[in-house]
């Protein structure tokens, strides 16, 4: 479902919550692949994988998310929550850290992220500092899930970065 509406809808999302469009894009094929019809086992809904109860909470309240725009809407509304909530910019964490916790947020819970970094700090690791400092800790307590999760939105965000570079690169 790579639809120039899918795009349009990252696009607006993304500037309405100020996350970059083709990282939201990028975590949501993380997520589902793009597939607006996956429900998980757990009952996490369409391209952002939100849960119904996620997207009614108070703090969200996006209804309708089996729709595409709904469920972009919701997820993005979530990661800009967890970001305000969580992670805010207080001069702690730089703007690119504050996206990947957010991210493993959205993937684990804020409150384990929180745990993970509180535990960082203690093995003398950078707590502000996602690859090779909490990601460390994180493969230890949680496993390789939410390690392999926020870099496989690194690595999907790169390459759609490129491919959106070269399209919109005038030739020469």
């Amino acid at each position: 479902m790579h639809s120039q509406k899918s795009i349009d809808l990252f696009k607006a999302y993304g500037e309405k919550y100020d996350f970059e469009y083709l990282m939201l894009a990028a975590l949501a094929y993380q997520e589902s692949r793009l597939d607006q019809t996956l429900k998980s086992k757990v009952g996490a809904v369409g391209v952002m994988q939100i849960l119904p109860a996620t997207a009614s909470d108070k703090n969200v309240n996006i209804s309708g998310i089996h729709k595409l725009d709904s469920n972009i809407h919701a997820g993005t509304k979530y990661l800009r929550f967890l970001a305000d909530r969580y992670f805010p910019e207080d001069g702690e964490l730089d703007s690119m850290n504050r996206v990947f916790f957010t991210f493993a947020s959205y993937n684990a819970g804020p409150a384990r992220v929180a745990k993970l970094r509180r535990e960082a700090k203690k093995m003398g690791l950078n707590p502000n500092v996602w690859f090779n400092n909490v990601e460390v800790v994180a493969a230890k307590r949680i496993g390789r899930e939410t390690v392999q999760y926020v870099s496989n939105i690194l690595k999907y965000y790169v390459a759609y970065k490129l491919v959106a570079d070269k399209i919109h690169k005038p030739s020469a």
